[in-house]
């Protein structure tokens, strides 16, 4: 993305929603920190409770729903952050705003951060917002990073700066929407692919409780199918655009393994609630290690 981070891995987005806590969590070893998801005008998200944790599968499930302080709020947050660690920004759609018109709430978002992040992320893919994901489909979403591309040009010449634009995808997706999203982000010139939010499948928690409860899981049941989706994306796009590899990190073996399925960069989230700040440093050293081995053998 034309970035040079300290190191590969960083804090997905959804912790940190509002911009609130951003100095303490770069003091935690993160080469990066994505906050939002952000979205225009404020709102609470989905009614409590909204997040289970489910331990005995080192998961959790959320349907918080894009709660947000809104555009203004988090930039007034984000601007009173004194770290120069890198930052990028998610942001989505208002709950209320229908896909039709979706585009308006993303380049709201879009031309609020850009002068504040180191790169945006575009969100499609929460299951938590009802009919986010059909954003991912091929029509919707040609629209969408048109328009997107579009304003970040405009925004690039007035700025003097080009910001990069990510996508980030869902790990429920099939063969042939994974080939257009490919085919959406090569052709519109994106400049990374996030692979991926959490799922709708209930694989890895069937029976334990909470496992019935609406929302997204996270955490170790996901790993694999992100992993699969990862790798999908890596055969699709031949490494042409970066990948950040996201979903069921809980130890440093498993970040290598996103690397070797074809990401540049990782992200945790739901690995620090079970695992705690060592985690950060654990993959820091395993990803590191993957790159010497690597290295090594392609001499």
């Amino acid at each position: 993305m034309g970035i040079d981070f300290p190191n590969p891995v960083g804090l997905a987005a959804g912790l940190d929603k509002n911009a609130a806590h951003l100095d303490a969590l770069a003091a935690l070893g993160f080469g990066f920190i994505e906050l939002g998801t952000v979205t225009p005008r404020p709102q609470p998200g989905n009614p409590r409770p909204r997040l289970f944790r489910i331990p005995e599968a080192q998961a959790l499930i959320n349907r918080l729903g894009f709660n947000s302080v809104g555009i203004e709020v988090f930039l007034k947050n984000l601007k009173k952050a004194k770290t120069k660690t890198i930052v990028g920004v998610n942001i989505g759609r208002n709950f209320d705003t229908p896909n039709e018109h979706a585009a308006d709430d993303y380049a709201a978002c879009l031309g609020g951060v850009y002068p504040h992040a180191s790169y945006v992320t575009v969100n499609v893919s929460s299951p938590n917002t009802a009919g986010l994901r059909e954003l991912q489909e091929k029509d919707g979403l040609d629209a969408l990073l048109g328009r997107l591309v579009a304003l970040r040009e405009r925004l690039a010449e007035r700025h003097s700066r080009r910001v990069p634009l990510a996508l980030k995808v869902s790990p429920d997706l099939e063969e042939v929407q994974i080939r257009d999203i490919a085919a959406a982000v090569r052709r519109h010139g994106i400049d990374a692919v996030i692979a991926t939010n959490t799922t709708l499948s209930r694989e890895g928690v069937e029976g334990l409780r909470h496992a019935g409860e609406q929302g997204g899981v996270s955490g170790a049941p996901v790993r694999a199918r992100a992993t699969r989706t990862l790798a999908a994306f890596a055969a699709e796009l031949k490494g042409e655009i970066p990948l950040i590899g996201v979903g069921g990190i809980l130890k440093g073996a498993d970040a290598a393994e996103k690397l070797a399925a074809g990401a540049s960069l990782v992200q945790l989230y739901t690995g620090l609630v079970y695992r705690g700040p060592g985690l950060v440093a654990e993959c820091v050293s395993a990803c590191r290690e993957r790159s010497r081995t690597a290295s090594s053998a392609s001499r």
